[in-house]
């Protein structure tokens, strides 16, 4: 049976990265490799985070990215559209982390492969038991209408909410100390960088995996 192996916020704590993905036991031939979003800002290592990522592309036949609401920031913060938000929310860290990094003046301050990798980012996957997004979904609208705005910052309407969305929710964006399992959905950001575990989860099986 085909596995999905989806891991949680990362926000550039690198080494648990490293060290999570040559933890869990995924065929990189066969199974999934599916990200929640959230893999730059407040940690030391986001451009580091980035590269292994774009790296991890060459290695397993179906990897997924989703987009976090931390990108969706470096988004706008580029764009000059709202700069102050992404640097009042861990931005500078990131940006500090590419200032270490040589990049080609016409790219600068992040790299050209970055920025593509950036703009490729979903913001979900479906599967037939499991709808993966990075925050959540409001409850009673349909997958397809959902707005950008929940999928990539929705908290206590979804967190709370026991209603049935045809499928399984994967979600990270909320930090917890441990993964929330509950019928209608599972929370996989169990706060890395806030000095907790990084956490993947394999499914169907349900098996949690931390670094």
């Amino acid at each position: 049976m085909k596995r999905i192996f989806a891991i949680g916020d990362i926000h550039g704590c690198y080494d648990q990265l490293k060290a999570l993905v040559e933890k869990i036991p995924i065929d990189f031939f066969h199974d999934t490799l599916l990200f929640i979003g959230d893999y730059i800002d407040r940690g030391p290592h986001s451009a580091e985070v980035v590269d292994y990522l774009i790296k991890l592309k060459n290695h397993v036949k179906e990897v997924i990215f989703l987009k976090g609401n931390h990108e969706d920031m470096l988004d706008k913060f580029l764009n000059g559209d709202d700069r102050f938000t992404y640097l009042l929310n861990g931005g500078q860290q990131t940006l500090d982390s590419y200032l270490n990094k040589p990049v080609q003046p016409e790219s600068f301050p992040i790299p050209s492969d970055h920025v593509e990798f950036f703009k490729s980012l979903r913001l979900y996957y479906e599967t037939d038991e499991f709808i993966f997004v990075h925050a959540g979904l409001r409850p009673r609208i349909p997958l397809e209408t959902q707005s950008t705005e929940d999928l990539l910052w929705i908290r206590d309407n979804f967190i709370s909410t026991k209603y049935d969305f045809g499928k399984r929710v994967i979600f990270g964006h909320t930090p917890l100390k441990k993964p929330l399992v509950e019928p209608n959905k599972i929370g996989i950001d169990t706060g890395a960088v806030y000095g907790n575990a990084l956490t993947c989860v394999q499914l169907p099986e349900l098996v949690f995996f931390k670094a």
